[in-house]
């Protein structure tokens, strides 16, 4: 582990690099990596297919080890959880109702049914799920099921909260949506985010910072600071999103015909 340079910051890595095995052979799916996250900052990451973002997520998760490198997280001795995760496919737990997903990690915490169940129903009324605490996931919309798992995961406390493609199977217009009651619920909480999305203009309205990837092995291209006050209004944003938009697809466009070319 590396020493800490900015007190602020609670995630770091420093020339973090994957490698995987396949036939035989090594594959680089992250090379030198190098950046820090500070508290409460909402940091996006996108690029390419392939190119290592859920890597990433899922190594500062511990859920996959790095190569090499080396990784650093803060605030190590409080009760909180290190990290909560939000996947593409929801990850709910099928026999659990509504209600109990949500109170999930407060549950594993050790934290009572009464208290738990309470600030389930709080965050649960703030979203307009209250009527729904009994239902089961196979019940609901896909955009209701994914406000279940964001609420879990926010519920839980965590000191950085992994989020990869949330909204990636919605719709364009739920997607809109759901994109708005993320920050909403951020900005009560001001969790430390990483926000993995395929899409830059979700990327602008959401994130403080945009780390911008290369085609595999993933490398940091460029790190964007997003400078719209918040809360923000998507309508007033539009001209400027825009021009940001084409910057960062002008740093990706070569990456992704060099990954097309490659067959992928």
């Amino acid at each position: 582990m590396q020493k800490q340079n900015n007190p602020a910051a609670v995630f770091s890595c420093t020339g973090l690099s994957k490698e995987f095995s396949a036939r035989e052979k090594n594959i680089a799916a992250l090379q030198d990596l190098t950046f820090s996250v500070a508290q409460g900052e909402f940091v996006c990451v996108v690029g390419p297919s392939g190119c290592g973002k859920s890597t990433l997520l899922r190594i500062m998760a511990g859920l996959t080890p790095m190569t090499s490198g080396d990784i650093w997280f803060g605030q190590i001795d409080t009760p909180r959880p290190r990290t909560a995760m939000v996947f593409q496919g929801q990850g709910l737990f099928p026999w659990m109702n509504v209600l109990d997903n949500v109170a999930f990690g407060l549950k594993m915490q050790g934290i009572d049914k009464k208290t738990r169940d309470e600030q389930a129903l709080n965050f649960l009324e703030k979203v307009g799920l209250k009527n729904f605490t009994d239902a089961f996931p196979h019940t609901l919309s896909g955009g209701m099921r994914q406000r279940v798992a964001i609420l879990r995961a926010f519920l839980a406390d965590p000191e950085i909260l992994l989020m990869d493609e949330p909204f990636g199977m919605l719709d364009a217009q739920t997607r809109i949506v759901m994109q708005e009651e993320l920050l909403n619920i951020w900005q009560e909480r001001q969790h430390t985010v990483m926000y993995i999305t395929h899409d830059i203009e979700e990327a602008i309205f959401l994130g403080d910072r945009i780390l911008v990837m290369s085609g595999r092995p993933g490398r940091i291209l460029a790190d964007v600071p997003i400078n719209f006050s918040r809360p923000r209004e998507r309508h007033s944003m539009m001209a400027k999103v825009t021009e940001i938009r084409l910057r960062i697809w002008d740093m990706l466009r070569d990456e992704v015909a060099r990954d097309l070319g490659a067959g992928l």
